[in-house]
């Protein structure tokens, strides 16, 4: 059974975030109830907590900045962010914890 924080369809990943602003530095969590928990350095002022995030993402899932997309949540801590081509498995960011 695939978890609930990110969908596969096709080469596209679409992960279920919650996002924690402000941190003293960016990482992954864990889980936080049906999404991936992520702390982020930068804060939540003019987007920059955003751009922070989808540059964190890319890196993680070794894709261009422009493969990462916010689809939901630019207001919210609860995001949606979509990964194309990307050759990493997204169970591989828990293994870590």
């Amino acid at each position: 059974m695939q978890p609930d924080w990110y969908r596969r369809d096709g080469e596209a990943i679409t992960l279920t975030l919650h996002v924690h602003p402000g941190a003293k530095h960016s990482e992954i969590v864990g889980l936080h109830g049906e999404a991936l928990k992520i702390k982020l350095a930068a804060p939540p002022i003019e987007g920059r907590a955003n751009a922070a995030l989808l540059k964190f993402i890319a890196e993680l899932f070794g894709v261009p900045l422009r493969n990462a997309e916010l689809r939901q949540g630019g207001q919210s801590r609860h995001k949606v962010v979509r990964v194309t081509g990307s050759k990493v498995a997204p169970e591989s960011l828990l293994a870590e914890k």
